[in-house]
């Protein structure tokens, strides 16, 4: 079996402003148990800032991958063989397909705090999915590696 040499990989990793808002979280609950002494306090401080710090990482560490001769995207595994010719969304049109545009069949792998995005028709005629949207922050290099990923696999 040969492997694809055609390869990308990007975490679709949460801004700074959302750590920020963490951490503004623990003050939060810090605060509310501050009647309550000093060590509920503590408490409060770590475990609020470490559960949403938590919900933070969770939400952004969604991968967008090319490798093997699929595109995984979250937890949907792809063959590039089932996919049509991939489209570079700039800003204005992938909050279009994200929102009055969207279909509710298509997987979307998407992030409202990355601005781009590719949309990849789905040619199974099996799959009822119509097409998948992946944000990334490298459109051209998703689209150049799903490309060199077909043509491995042709």
């Amino acid at each position: 079996m040969q492997l694809s040499t055609a390869h990308h990989d990007e975490r679709l990793t949460a801004p700074r402003s959302w750590w920020g808002i963490a951490v503004l979280i623990g003050l939060a609950c810090a605060l509310m148990l501050l009647p309550l002494g000093t060590m509920p306090l503590l408490a409060g401080l770590v475990g609020g800032t470490a559960l949403a710090g938590l919900l933070v990482s969770s939400y952004g560490s969604a991968r967008v991958r090319v490798v093997n001769g699929a595109l995984a995207a979250g937890d949907a595994r792809i063959p590039v063989t089932a996919l049509g010719e991939p489209e570079i969304l700039d800003a204005e049109q992938a909050r279009a397909w994200r929102s009055y545009k969207a279909d509710t069949r298509a997987f979307m792998l998407m992030r409202s705090y990355v601005p781009t995005a590719v949309r990849i028709v789905v040619t199974d005629p099996a799959d009822p999915t119509p097409y998948v949207y992946v944000s990334t922050r490298e459109p051209q290099a998703l689209v150049a590696a799903l490309l060199a990923a077909r043509t491995q696999a042709a």
